[in-house]
């Protein structure tokens, strides 16, 4: 009985953990404005409904992930991103997505239905100025190009790819904000990508991929 009891408390830390985990990195990591932060464990265990070791477990996954520091006596830091790390994802983006998109269209996978699904979604939320609209739009960007990634049907770049989502949608809202047309453009580009897609041309679809990146990367690095 007593190790059942060991089970259970196990069983409810790493549910702790993993919500503390979920809620740092979906809810304050993807947010612009806190880049520079100090947080402290006691200020997101009252935040989150839990005690400080699931928290403080959870913190140490994300600072072995590069996602904050765990600055002595001053708590926690979440650091902005630089140049040359927002280069660096945007160039490693590239990659796993120029190589899903010719997996997928060698392996005649190619989800253009989905894509087609997130962006009309977008579309519909294209003229709301709201901040919340702003996010659920990055978050429907993520989705349109996870379809893609998955695609390839490799799960080691899917985890990879997803991996990279807390970054991805801080730095998608950065951009978002910074460009009052880029929520068009961004349309304008996902649906040149659909339609490289569908003519089945790998060089074209690279090229608008590549173009759809790099537009975002320069936007990013003028803020």
């Amino acid at each position: 009985m007593q190790g059942n009891g060991r089970a259970e408390e196990a069983a409810t830390e790493l549910s702790g953990r993993e919500k503390a985990y979920r809620y740092v990195k979906e809810q304050v990591l993807t947010s612009p404005a806190a880049q520079g932060w100090f947080l402290s464990e006691q200020e997101l265990a009252t935040r989150i409904g839990l005690s400080r070791t699931p928290v403080r477990e959870a913190l140490l996954m994300l600072q072995a992930q590069g996602l904050v520091e765990m600055v002595p006596k001053r708590g926690i830091h979440i650091p902005a991103m630089s140049g040359r790390q927002i280069a660096e994802l945007m160039e490693l983006r590239g990659v796993l997505e120029r190589h899903a998109a010719s997996r997928a269209l060698a392996d005649g996978t190619v989800p253009v239905a989905a894509m087609r699904s997130a962006l009309a979604e977008q579309e519909a939320i294209a003229t709301d100025p709201g901040a919340e609209a702003a996010r659920t739009f990055i978050e429907l960007d993520g989705r349109f190009h996870q379809f893609l990634i998955d695609s390839a049907g490799s799960e080691l770049v899917s985890d990879t790819y997803a991996g990279l989502r807390a970054r991805q949608l801080r730095i998608g809202l950065t951009a978002l904000l910074s460009s009052s047309d880029r929520v068009r453009a961004v349309c304008t580009e996902h649906q040149a990508i659909i339609d490289a897609l569908e003519v089945g041309d790998e060089g074209l679809v690279h090229e608008k991929i590549n173009d759809h990146l790099e537009i975002t990367l320069q936007i990013l690095l003028r803020t």
